[in-house]
């Protein structure tokens, strides 16, 4: 099972995409199991065909010609979202998910891309590196926290699709993703 990850849409009223015309949609481009969860840009699927990249390609082409605008799409197989959640290197279980969040990247990242960023000057906030992840902890949560916003400049990303995620959706789409039976 894979999980599609959909960057910026169903925010502030813009780029509207209904989950069941995204759920027939996906059907129609010959994904199979197709679920969509919350209303921000996540749905499970399977596929008997196609690698992560060509996955999403598919589906951020298939977007764009139903609904008539862009949309970055990562893909993510189970075994990558159960790292990502197993790997995480602050302390999940002692925190409130609105303080924890994962922002995928749909390339690996190195240190020297976050460079420009002093850490201590942005404490209690801290974030750390993963496989093609950036965990981030936020006290006082995303909306006000100041590291996500140095974070999220285009010097940073440049060149990359991120879309982030809380704790909960983490946790969600890894067991939306996971074998049955």
């Amino acid at each position: 099972m894979y999980a599609a990850l959909l960057r910026g849409i169903n925010v502030g009223g813009s780029r509207k995409v209904p989950m069941a015309d995204l759920r027939a949609l996906m059907e129609g481009l010959g994904l199979d199991d197709v679920r969509t969860y919350l209303q921000s840009g996540q749905a499970v699927f399977s596929s008997g065909h196609g690698d992560e990249a060509s996955l999403a390609a598919r589906l951020a082409d298939g977007i764009e010609r139903h609904f008539g605008f862009g949309v970055d799409v990562i893909v993510r197989d189970h075994a990558y979202l159960r790292a990502v959640a197993d790997a995480c290197p602050f302390p999940a279980a002692e925190l409130e998910p609105r303080q924890l969040h994962v922002t995928y990247f749909s390339e690996p990242v190195t240190p020297g891309r976050f460079g420009q960023i002093d850490q201590a000057a942005f404490l209690p906030e801290e974030f750390r590196l993963g496989d093609r992840a950036l965990y981030l902890y936020a006290p006082n949560g995303l909306g006000r926290s100041k590291l996500a916003e140095q974070l999220a400049k285009p010097r940073v990303t440049r060149g990359l699709t991120a879309t982030t995620r809380n704790w909960n959706t983490v946790l969600k789409l890894v067991e939306l993703t996971a074998p049955t039976g």
